[in-house]
């Protein structure tokens, strides 16, 4: 009866790890998303080239990259796309442990934030950024990917570590992420 109960609890339990990890994933296959996906292995190696080590504000950067345990940027301007995007990001917050952080809207553009609790008030587990509404500003702009002309509506942002919300964009700067100069709101609210 034991043996049944724990491959009951484990069949239970083993799609809630996974969805966080991969309710996401499936935009990576969408012809019309383009996805930016970096795990902890990259950070790590990302976090010693190039360092000025005498550089405070680099060595920073160092640290901060070490405690990065994965990144996942997808963009789509298609709108069929981007409103499974939001259903997706729906879905997930009603299962995780995420709270809202902050929102904001400007015109047609919205930018929320959510994260979930970390050892501190400016520390937080996972950071997941949905910013809709871009079309506009992106219409008729050169974005080029892969040979082909790009429009963004929505983007969508998942950060996973131990996050000083102090100092995440200054990674997502560096990096070029897209949707990383909205991140510098977010931590300017702690």
């Amino acid at each position: 009866m034991s043996k049944k109960l724990i491959l009951i609890v484990a069949i239970v339990i083993t799609p809630m790890l996974s969805f966080s990890q991969s309710i996401f994933d499936k935009f990576e296959d969408y012809e019309d998303v383009s996805s930016f996906v970096m795990n902890q292995k990259m950070f790590n190696m990302l976090a010693s080239i190039d360092i000025n080590l005498d550089d405070p504000e680099e060595q920073e950067f160092l640290e901060m990259a070490k405690k990065i345990t994965g990144l996942k940027v997808f963009t789509t301007g298609d709108a069929k796309i981007s409103k499974e995007m939001n259903g997706t990001v729906t879905k997930y917050l009603n299962s995780s442990a995420l709270e809202e952080l902050m929102r904001f809207k400007d015109g047609s553009q919205t930018v929320k934030f959510y994260v979930k609790e970390g050892k501190d008030e400016n520390h937080v587990k996972e950071l997941l950024m949905l910013v809709n509404g871009l079309g506009e500003m992106t219409k008729g702009q050169d974005i080029t990917i892969n040979g082909k002309k790009r429009e963004f509506e929505t983007v969508l942002l998942s950060l996973t570590g131990d996050i000083d919300l102090r100092q995440v964009s200054k990674i997502t700067n560096k990096m070029n992420v897209p949707g990383g100069k909205h991140l510098e709101k977010a931590g300017s609210k702690n």
